[in-house]
């Protein structure tokens, strides 16, 4: 149960909320001492506050919902499952396989790199690319793209969704059935329709989002990629509290995870870069620090290699670490060639 759902004031929500507490499980082991002090709030407002949470952990677990064991799952069964999730292809064959077959839904992907890699281009090729049909061996589903930093751009996603009509169009073509191909009934306005855009100002609005993507993908069941560009922007600034900021990221990484096994979905967060010492020099790391690369399932760094990209698979639970080039055409994430070099494509 959210902290939303609570009968207190917005102003007292809005204060849980932005210190961290968005779930009743979040105020479990606080004390009303410590909830007043952090809050800003008398002591008996943080005791009402505490004693509302805990009649709705009751409430949760009388009707079932709060249930901790929901059943045992074989390893069997595990292995079965996994072999018939779906994928969502990157457009670059090299990069998707590199990690199995593309982006790997029920998962949360990070991607991390440094400005003008092409992050963005990433995240505006998975959004088109989540719509292919399944007729073409793609999802079929809808994206949500929330955007942090105001990075994203539609014009450039209009290009990459009439590239990927183009190329279902030369598919079909090889897939002829009774000698008559596969007619292609998606236009690109239907692909910038089915990419539900959020611009978020501030780390509050970011987790108030976070906290209704739930409500909003069960109204919108065929969501099936939700991207964030970056995660990282307003977590990196204003944050003078670390030990808030690692407890807001927990609830937030926590929240993804539940997303993508809830609905069968890919999370995909992309990341920035910073500097971390080690071995006696400065090196490029991907920021919040390592306590936040275990809260993904797998994590993928693109850097470049002189004037080539490339991305690095660091982390995985089933594929082994490697890197595959590509490339950024105006077509959008290609494989790469010889003549695609550091260029701006916009």
């Amino acid at each position: 149960m959210e902290v939303g759902r609570l009968p207190i004031s917005a102003t007292l929500r809005g204060k849980l909320i932005s210190s961290g507490y968005t779930t009743l499980s979040s105020l479990a082991s606080v004390s009303p001492s410590d909830l007043a002090r952090e809050l800003e709030i008398s002591n008996n407002e943080a005791f009402d506050v505490l004693k509302l949470a805990s009649h709705g952990r009751g409430l949760d677990r009388s009707d079932g919902s709060g249930a901790i064991v929901n059943g045992a799952e074989t390893a069997w069964d595990m292995l079965h499952k996994e072999q018939f999730i779906p994928r969502i292809t990157t457009s670059c064959a090299d990069l998707d396989n590199l990690l199995g077959g593309g982006i790997n839904v029920s998962e949360v992907t990070e991607i991390g790199g440094v400005p003008g890699i092409g992050k963005t281009q990433l995240g505006i090729q998975l959004a088109v690319n989540v719509q292919i049909p399944g007729a073409f061996g793609g999802v079929g589903g809808k994206a949500v793209y929330i955007d942090t930093e105001g990075s994203f751009m539609v014009e450039r996603a209009l290009q990459i969704a009439e590239a990927c009509i183009e190329d279902m169009s030369d598919y079909s073509v090889l897939l002829k059935k009774n000698a008559i191909p596969h007619q292609i009934q998606i236009e690109p306005k239907d692909i910038l329709e089915n990419i539900f855009y959020f611009r978020v100002c501030s780390y509050t609005e970011q987790i108030a989002l976070i906290n209704y993507l739930d409500k909003f993908i069960t109204e919108h069941k065929d969501v099936k990629v939700v991207i964030v560009d970056s995660v990282t922007f307003h977590f990196r600034q204003n944050f003078d509290d670390l030990a808030l900021r690692t407890r807001l990221l927990s609830e937030m990484a926590l929240k993804f995870m539940k997303l993508a096994k809830k609905f069968s979905l890919a999370v995909v967060l992309f990341n920035q870069v910073t500097t971390k010492f080690a071995e006696g020099s400065f090196q490029l790391t991907l920021a919040l620090g390592d306590s936040w690369s275990h809260s993904c399932t797998n994590r993928i760094i693109l850097y470049w290699n002189g004037d080539e990209r490339y991305a690095y698979l660091e982390k995985s639970p089933s594929l082994q670490s490697a890197s595959a080039p590509y490339s950024v055409t105006c077509r959008g994430i290609r494989n790469c060639t010889s003549s695609n070099k550091r260029t701006k494509m916009m």
